[in-house]
């Protein structure tokens, strides 16, 4: 009786199913299937090259040739960043465009198994999963641009290939350029440990260099003719510890001393550090960038040394789009929840023991559309300035097991194997689903846009990064 009950069931989801379903998203699904096997090709060559920010040569070439070689027209060297591109295919209204990332994590080489083995010490590895980011967002672009050229769609599909997101923030060059002007509605995802509309937002960012400058002297002989730039880094440093107990539970403050001194035995007359302000809000972040600014004026004038504060980049929160999220949200329901193999639920529980967490193996739960939260906390990226410049969609696909810790070998290792394989393909579904109906119907394109002009208000956006080119190149 049980069996009988559950094949109804099962019978009555799949007439559910077929109803929703209508021909062109179907049409997404066999694209993504049929170029399945080059995709995950394309994703497990950039996990192998590893490259990091602005240095991704290959792996930008990879995208950018099968974008070519599958009818975009492919414009490369935007920006003024030679691993930034735009490949586009359509014309007219509506102009969709989709992310695409490709960068790796210094430091975090791993193989594809669920123990920590790096596949090249010291090296680099996909500890964010932008290998398949990119891949995806490419597979989806591509079922979309098939539609369009048999004339079943009517429209423009852009994919965007966006270097640097993990390190200098390619994509504020990139709208600084007016790459997203005329875009309508843009797409992103990004890999997860969890299936969701993202429709919370992220921190804003800034980042900056603070370096001393003293007198070298002999640390023993003659220290009272030296003055020390370590001194001031390290009194900077507790100044901004000291501050970390009267800002707001938003805020965050983190730094990287790149150069305290080169030997033990001379007063150091040059030390560097790279400090990075996050809050939940721009508007509450500029205040704390200011007093920490003031601080390392502070901290030089008690070393008695000079200091110099160079502005690196910073970004903008997350602009959250609902509107977009429950279009998400239903092609999600259509897909359902990734399936895993008996070996693949293994593999996401031995990582969960390697990391200390509880084995529970994976989570592709299609849960309901969350609320969108004030304060959600998390991480910060540079789609931040792609929202505040077009509306936007965000989504996020198991490609790691539950609680799998981020920019960790973890995460590498599930990106090389088909966990983030099949994330990845699902990925493409999804967000090809999502632009067949933007470009089906306008009213939910204007929906979108209508809440991102909302939410906007009469804020101006103003790129937080220094005046010139991009800095590649640098450290």
């Amino acid at each position: 009786m049980k069996k009988i009950i559950f094949l109804m069931v099962l019978l009555a989801s799949s007439s559910v199913f077929s109803q929703k379903m209508n021909s062109n998203k179907k049409a997404i699904i066999a694209s993504v299937e049929r170029h399945e096997d080059a995709l995950i090709k394309i994703s497990d060559s950039i996990w192998a090259l590893a490259e990091t920010a602005f240095e991704e040569h290959h792996s930008s070439k990879i995208l950018a040739d099968y974008a070519e070689k599958n009818g975009f027209n492919v414009e490369r060297g935007v920006a003024g960043i030679p691993t930034a591109f735009v490949a586009t295919y359509g014309s007219g209204s509506p102009v969709i465009s989709v992310l695409g990332e490709f960068d790796a994590l210094p430091g975090i080489s791993q193989k594809a198994q669920p123990t920590k083995d790096p596949l090249n010490e010291g090296a680099a590895g996909h500890g964010c999963g932008h290998n398949l980011f990119g891949a995806a967002s490419l597979g989806s672009a591509i079922a979309a641009k098939e539609l369009i050229e048999q004339g079943k769609l009517k429209g423009t599909i852009k994919f965007m290939g966006t270097p640097s997101e993990e390190k200098f923030f390619g994509k504020i060059w990139m709208v600084r350029e007016g790459i997203w002007d005329g875009v309508d509605v843009n797409i992103s995802w990004h890999p997860s440990a969890e299936t969701k509309a993202d429709v919370q937002s992220s921190l804003a960012l800034v980042d900056f260099k603070v370096e001393f400058f003293g007198q070298a002297a002999h640390a023993s002989m003659d220290p009272w003719n030296g003055r020390s730039a370590s001194d001031a880094l390290e009194l900077y440093t507790n100044g901004i510890n000291y501050y970390r107990e009267h800002i707001k539970p938003t805020v965050r403050i983190h730094y990287h001393i790149q150069d305290g001194g080169q030997v033990v035995n001379v007063v150091p007359d040059y030390s560097r550090l790279w400090v990075r302000v996050r809050d939940s809000k721009r508007s509450g972040m500029m205040p704390v960038y200011e007093r920490v600014q003031k601080m390392a004026e502070g901290a030089a004038i008690m070393a008695n040394v000079d200091y110099k504060i160079s502005l690196i980049s910073g970004i903008y929160e997350t602009l959250v789009n609902r509107s977009g999220g429950e279009i998400m949200q239903k092609n999600l329901e259509l897909l359902g929840p990734i399936s895993y193999t008996a070996e693949e639920t293994a593999f996401g529980k031995k990582i969960q023991e390697g990391t200390g967490k509880s084995q529970v193996g994976m989570d592709s739960n299609i849960y309901p559309l969350e609320e969108t939260r004030e304060n959600p906390g998390g991480g910060s990226t540079d789609v931040g300035d792609v929202s505040w410049n077009v509306a936007n969609i965000n989504l996020g696909v198991t490609t790691a097991p539950k609680g799998t810790p981020w920019h960790s070998w973890a995460v590498v290792a599930c990106g090389g194997m088909s966990i983030g394989h099949k994330g990845m393909a699902y990925a493409a579904k999804a967000m090809g689903m999502t632009m067949v109906d933007l470009f089906e119907n306008p009213k939910l394109v204007e929906k979108v846009k209508a809440e991102y002009k909302e939410r906007k208000g009469s804020e101006v956006y103003e790129a937080i990064v220094p005046a010139g080119p991009p800095p590649i190149g640098k450290n």
